[in-house]
């Protein structure tokens, strides 16, 4: 147990911005991937909310950061929060492999019309 402050924000440094740096990673990828192609096996209005909530949480992500930072490491994330973002991920990447695994599926098969 850390019985300082000074202690404390180095915690909060050590551990809160590196798991927000991954969060805004994560975010931009799909962001990118949801902003850049067609996923097939989701409606437009499913990768519309999906692409909305990913912006949305980027944002707070960001936010948290800056506060972070403003407060000089004082400030964290409730684990609720922490929580939610990490579904989110997931879930994103969920997307991401499926969408990888047609990708490839569809080129083996082209391949396989050639030859």
């Amino acid at each position: 147990m850390y019985s300082s402050n000074a202690s404390e924000s180095e915690l909060m440094k050590a551990v809160l911005q590196p798991l927000l740096n991954d969060f805004k990673h994560w975010f931009g990828r799909s962001i990118n991937l949801l902003e850049s192609e067609a996923i097939n096996f989701l409606s437009e209005r499913e990768q519309e909310e999906l692409l909305s909530r990913v912006r949305q949480a980027q944002q707070l992500v960001i936010a948290s950061q800056s506060l972070s930072q403003a407060t000089g490491n004082q400030a964290g994330v409730d684990m609720s929060v922490v929580m939610s973002w990490h579904q989110l991920v997931h879930e994103c990447w969920n997307v991401g492999i499926r969408f990888r695994q047609q990708k490839a599926q569809a080129a083996q098969d082209n391949l396989n019309q050639d030859n």
